[in-house]
């Protein structure tokens, strides 16, 4: 069952064609376990026969999930939080730290946080961890490359560190400005993400806008986290899912089922097919 908040921003309520469904991947359209179920594998490749194109919109890098680019068949990727967007095998975003910058961010983090603090790097296609042993249960750790990053030599495109410091956090987006930075907090891990101030999904979304010529009024997107308010907000369906954070609850126009109940595929069921049975009734009646 659906779940229909009230309005909160100025889209309404009116039924609208969606060509093209965006999901989020931890807490949205993975399990718990980090798996896709086959309901909602099925459900993607549903859509996509609709003629609907669909992919993910992730703080992951493409390295990160390539189990699930194996496992669904995608048009596009949004990867990195919106620092990289992929059409094909087509980059037609890329939006990282200089290595000035990197390297920057790197010295005031370890200055600003201690010595022993854990950071993450994600380039396109690697992930970097300044920690030797990592549990590899922990999905983010898999395809990890040790790296201490006191002379990295690559431009990051996302870096993540360990703390949920809030004054620790701002200090260290300061060193490059407010206005150059864009960085969030996990709910659900303490972790903070800095990036580039336009490496963010919205921004990712609007030139996938362009590059497809598919106005973000004929999206639907799926989020369940702090870093999926703006496309919930941008997009002409903003889904959260039940177990969201109530911050994205009350920005979505609709809540639907949580990410164990496979709440993405039931949309897409629910509404893909009913606005496509609808849509052949009108066309064979006039």
């Amino acid at each position: 069952m659906l779940l229909r908040l009230e309005k909160k921003s100025n889209r309404g309520y009116t039924p609208k064609m969606v060509r093209l469904i965006l999901s989020d991947l931890d807490g949205t359209l993975l399990h718990d376990d980090k798996t896709i179920s086959k309901k909602s594998a099925e459900a993607f490749s549903f859509a996509r026969k609709q003629g609907v194109l669909i992919g993910f919109c992730t703080s992951r890098s493409r390295l990160n999930i390539k189990e699930y680019l194996e496992q669904v068949q995608t048009d596009f990727l949004i990867a990195n939080g919106g620092a990289c967007v992929m059409v094909g095998t087509e980059c037609i975003y890329d939006c990282s730290f200089s290595l000035e910058e990197t390297r920057t961010l790197f010295d005031s983090i370890y200055r600003i946080c201690g010595d022993d603090v854990e950071m993450t790097a994600d380039m396109r296609d690697a992930l970097y961890w300044n920690r030797r042993k990592v549990d590899q249960h922990y999905v983010y750790a898999r395809e990890s490359v040790y790296d201490d990053f006191r002379n990295f030599n690559e431009p990051a495109m996302k870096i993540c560190v360990h703390t949920w410091d809030d004054d620790k956090a701002l200090e260290i987006a300061s060193v490059l400005g407010i206005d150059e930075v864009d960085f969030i907090k996990f709910s659900d891990i303490p972790w903070y993400k800095f990036s580039k101030k336009n490496a963010t999904k919205e921004k990712a979304i609007q030139r996938l806008s362009q590059h497809l010529k598919i106005p973000v009024a004929e999206m639907a997107a799926f989020g369940d986290d702090f870093n999926d308010i703006g496309m919930l907000k941008m997009c002409g369906h903003g889904i959260a899912m039940q177990n969201a954070i109530e911050e994205v609850k009350l920005c979505a126009s609709e809540v639907t089922l949580s990410n164990e109940a496979d709440g993405v595929a039931e949309w897409i069921y629910r509404h893909i097919g009913m606005s496509r049975k609808t849509e052949d009734f009108r066309d064979a009646h006039q």
